[in-house]
């Protein structure tokens, strides 16, 4: 019995000794996880879950969209439109060099940087950003693991090249570089939203939380003074007069007069915003407004103005001219033509340079430079575009320098300010300032800015405005410097400009190279318009009655037609007095009619309208194919050359019109089937 107690005993103590050693083990070991478990559950709670949340959740950010920039009529200038950018997964690539090779030949990019860039763990890597379609469709038929397409804004220009120079650009990253579209870029860029979204274990996007509005994405939209159809006979007359004359460059601004509004603004050479990486940095500079040269006679207008108004001469007023010779200390002033006694008007119609500076002696250093500074020389016109230029007009102490400031000479001014100061002459002796952008609205229709005509200031009287505007009137008629400006059916005043270059080198002035020019007014005897067409060193001849006035003709007679100007009452009673057949080159009811046809083509070239949800238009670069199909033509017989014009435009036809008035005839005949942009020939005549 006692054996046996012992032997329970020693059990039991055995039992105590092993639940000790298990406790002596186990309690530190639950000790440990129940501390893990607080560590975990409670301290580093906060960190653990965003890890977690990270491998599945992710917030995803929208870009904001550009706003849009219209023309005064509403086309489309600049949109933004949704396009694939390619992207890799280089950890899932499992042959770096092969589709390297793939994505290189479909993208035209170097394969060995390709590979490079598609080698590696890493979990993201671009490939190429804004891919056109046809490469979009190369890449995805190839169906390479670890290549995939995320949706970007892309700026578009579907006007391609039209008011490249006011429009600018903007950068990859939808950052405004050039133009307005700098200049506003605060205003059009949009902004960017972050919104909650779901991925898988590859990271695809698998659910994302509800859609952004596109009004809170996109940026404010601007309306711009701009006539598209005028922009584009501009550049398009101007490309020619610089091609004729074989040119370095030129310049075009067309100015409505009583409210400084800019109805177009031109440049050669030009490029398409589209693609402005291919082009020379001198193609992209806005000459219109950032180029300062010596403006040469037309400057004679404001010298006379200010000698007028100040009672310095009168209109009659007799001064010699010295028979095309006259010393001034040192120096020897030209005229072209040997004058002895003119009067003022005279002596503008001639632009003669030694009756100008005669009556700049008569006026006097500082009213001359005083309302040279009245007309907005020496001061940025005040379009807010980049780079506008401020001219320079320095204070003519010497006698010669006040003989040649007084033809243009010795001082520089851009061609806007040439335009608005013969704006103030048109518009009754008021200065306006020149403005572009007529209005910024936000995508929920809040005004941000609108701008109204504003008066800078009153240069001349209006009287001194009407008496200078009559004697630009005889600068186009014969005996005038500028014949080839004149028009049949508007009364035109104008200026011609003939300025040599100064030279760099030798300090004085180049025995080649020149600046031809010609401003003018239409019509003269009720304004509308101001023109100003600038050809740089031209070849073939170097006066600006010659290179330049034909090209300001062209512009008017267009722009006037496309307005809707009636034709000048004086005009058409010349016409009756004295009928003739037109002079080669001369303007009349049929050129204004193909002019007219020129700007319903231009009325339907692409728009955002036209621009496929995929992608924008075909190649960036490339020119568009023609329109395929077929239409009717439509009967127009009996409609106003405007609604014929209209009619034919919404067939997607070119109207040809000859004559004036009520179309009483057409070809093609009505309801004929006819490929589209087929040209159809409309005859008008009046009365009817």
């Amino acid at each position: 019995m006692v054996t046996g107690s012992k032997t329970d005993a020693n059990a039991v103590r055995w039992i105590r000794t092993r639940v000790l050693v298990l406790a002596f083990v186990f309690v530190p070991v639950f000790g440990a996880l129940v501390y893990r478990a607080i560590q975990l559950q409670v301290v580093e709670n906060p960190k653990l879950t965003g890890m977690a949340r990270d491998q599945y959740d992710r917030q995803i950010t929208l870009p904001g969209r550009r706003g849009a920039i219209l023309d005064r009529r509403g086309s489309s200038l600049a949109a933004t439109v949704d396009v694939d950018s390619v992207w890799a997964n280089p950890s899932e690539i499992e042959d770096a060099r092969s589709a390297a090779q793939i994505l290189g030949k479909a993208l035209k990019l170097d394969p060995r940087k390709l590979e490079s860039t598609l080698s590696g763990a890493r979990q993201f890597a671009w490939v190429k950003r804004h891919v056109t379609p046809q490469e979009a469709a190369a890449i995805k038929a190839a169906n390479l693991k670890g290549i995939s397409f995320v949706k970007e804004p892309r700026r578009f220009y579907p006007q391609r090249e039209l008011a490249a120079h006011v429009l600018g650009f903007s950068g990859i990253d939808a950052k405004g570089l050039e133009g307005l579209e700098l200049v506003f870029d605060e205003e059009l860029k949009g902004k960017p939203q972050a919104i909650s979204g779901l991925r898988d274990a590859r990271g695809r996007a698998a659910f994302v939380e509800g859609a952004v509005p596109a009004e809170q994405l996109a940026g404010a939209s601007l309306t711009l003074t701009l006539d598209s159809a005028i922009q584009y006979q501009t550049e398009k007359v101007l490309q020619a007069a610089v091609t004729k004359a074989e040119a370095a460059a030129g310049i075009a601004v067309v100015l409505d007069p009583s409210t400084g509004e800019l109805l177009a603004l031109a440049n050669v050479p030009t490029f398409n915003p589209n693609d402005p990486g291919r082009y020379q940095r001198k193609a992209l500079r806005n000459r219109a407004v950032t180029d300062q040269f010596e403006p040469g006679s037309t400057f004679k207008v404001f010298t006379v103005a200010a000698a007028l108004e100040e009672q310095a001469v009168r209109p009659t007023s007799l001064l010699d001219c010295e028979k095309g010779h006259y010393r001034i200390g040192r120096h020897t002033i030209h005229d072209h033509g040997g004058y002895a006694e003119i009067d003022v008007g005279r002596i503008l119609q001639v632009s003669s340079n030694i009756g100008v500076a005669k009556i700049a002696e008569k006026l006097g250093r500082e009213r001359l430079q005083a309302y040279h500074r009245a007309f907005g020389f020496g001061e940025k016109p005040g379009t807010n575009l980049p780079g506008e230029a401020r001219g320079s007009l320095p204070f003519p102490r010497a006698e010669v320098a006040l003989a040649t400031q007084s033809f243009g000479q010795g001082l520089s001014a851009s061609a806007l300010q040439i335009a608005a100061g013969v704006g103030a002459v048109a518009n009754g002796g008021t200065l306006m300032r020149p403005f572009l952008v007529s209005k910024v609205v936000t995508a929920d229709g809040k005004v941000l800015l609108e701008n109204k005509p504003e008066a800078v200031r009153r240069a001349v009287s209006r009287e001194t405005a009407a008496e200078v505007l009559r004697m630009m009137k005889t600068v186009v008629e014969r005996g005038g410097t500028a014949p080839l400006a004149r028009m049949d059916d508007y009364e035109v005043a104008g200026k011609t400009g003939t300025a040599q270059k100064a030279d760099p080198v030798t300090g004085g002035y180049s025995v080649d190279k020149r600046t031809a020019s010609f401003v003018g007014v239409v019509p003269a005897d009720a304004p509308r318009l101001v023109i100003l067409v600038v050809i740089d060193e031209p070849k073939t001849d170097v006066y600006g009655g010659i290179v330049a006035a034909p090209a300001f003709k062209e512009i008017a007679q267009a722009a006037l037609a496309h307005l809707g100007v009636p034709p000048s009452p004086s005009a058409k009673a010349r016409a009756v007095a004295s009928p003739a057949q037109p002079e080669k080159g001369s303007s009349g009811s049929a050129a204004r009619s193909r002019l007219a046809s020129a700007f319903a083509m231009a009325a339907v070239r692409p728009s955002l309208g036209a621009i496929p949800s995929e992608g924008f238009v075909e190649e960036l670069g490339s020119e568009q194919a023609p329109v395929e199909g077929a239409t009717r033509v439509p009967d127009v017989q009996g409609l106003t050359a405007r609604a014929a014009v209209k009619a034919l435009v919404a067939a997607q036809l070119e109207p040809s019109l000859v004559g004036s008035g009520r179309a009483i005839g057409q070809t093609p005949p009505a309801g004929t089937s006819v490929k589209k942009g087929s040209r159809v020939a409309v005859r008008l005549e009046a009365n009817l």
